[in-house]
């Protein structure tokens, strides 16, 4: 069965352009899923079955998975059956019907605008490495973008006189974003005094690290930490932390959910829907806080 894991790797390939870690987390994902279905004594896909799926999202839950990664496992299982059934390897599809995992209890992890206020402020001084956190922390809390966009971020893809930035998400999809006034005085402070100190061989990469190349996931992840700490921020922070921040205080002030939706760049809304619940959780802690019989 192996062989038509081969073959729908080679489809998103060549059909869907996905990403060398999209493609990777959608392998990792397949193949635990066919060592299940051989330990199972499956040997073909017509006897898969909707309880059978069911009862291997049982097992990804006892093995300590998490309601998101087992919702995103039933995604790389939606798609490969799909596959299987439009390219008649199977005349069947048993994850048509199976719900994902309700996710209500892995909510986004947020900082309250006085946190945001104090980690923006963390890197308080005029040094080039000071200059550059500050203008991403900026940067990310007022766009939104992923991380991933954050360190990919090119000198073109600036428009500061206009006050957007060009962002490219999942699927190399291309995305105008508005930058407050403040996230571009930042921005302009770094590129002045900041980055001609740290470019070294003409990068055209925006944010530099000490070596004068761009900054990856995992070296803002050290980063944002670190200014947590200096900042006094015990919640656990995550790289995402700011963009889930910047959803939760739009929605919170009474933006739309569409021109949420639009921001963070994602493909369905029902993924922007969580920052809903974020925000109804919010109003209840205050509820049971504040009000005399709550």
């Amino acid at each position: 069965m192996e062989q038509y894991l081969d073959l729908f790797l080679n489809y998103l390939v060549v059909e869907r352009g996905l990403s060398r870690n999209t493609l990777d987390a959608y392998g990792r994902d397949l193949s635990r899923y066919l060592d299940f279905l051989e330990r199972e004594r499956i040997d073909r896909f017509d006897a898969v079955t909707p309880s059978l799926v069911l009862r291997y999202l049982a097992h990804l839950k006892d093995a300590g998975l998490s309601p998101r990664s087992r919702a995103r496992t039933l995604v790389s299982l939606r798609m490969f059956h799909k596959f299987l059934l439009a390219e008649k390897y199977a005349e069947t599809n048993p994850t048509s019907r199976v719900e994902a995992p309700k996710m209500l209890n892995a909510l986004p992890h947020t900082l309250s605008p006085s946190e945001v206020e104090r980690l923006l402020a963390s890197p308080a001084g005029e040094r080039p490495l000071e200059l550059r956190d500050r203008a991403m922390f900026e940067i990310l809390y007022a766009t939104g973008l992923r991380v991933s966009e954050l360190v990919g971020l090119k000198l073109g893809s600036l428009q500061l006189d206009v006050g957007y930035l060009t962002a490219f998400g999942k699927r190399s999809k291309e995305r105008i974003v508005p930058i407050g006034e403040m996230a571009i005085e930042e921005l302009r402070r770094y590129m002045t005094f900041g980055r001609p100190s740290l470019e070294k061989e003409g990068s055209p990469i925006l944010f530099l690290n000490r070596s004068g190349r761009g900054l990856t996931r995992q070296g803002f992840w050290k980063i944002i930490k670190r200014r947590a700490l200096e900042a006094g921020i015990s919640k656990n922070i995550t790289p995402h932390t700011l963009r889930h921040s910047f959803a939760t205080h739009l929605l919170e002030n009474g933006a739309d959910l569409r021109s949420v939706q639009t921001m963070l760049g994602h493909a369905d809304i029902s993924t922007t829907q969580i920052y809903t619940h974020v925000t109804r959780e919010r109003l209840r802690r205050i509820h049971e806080q504040y009000h005399p019989r709550g």
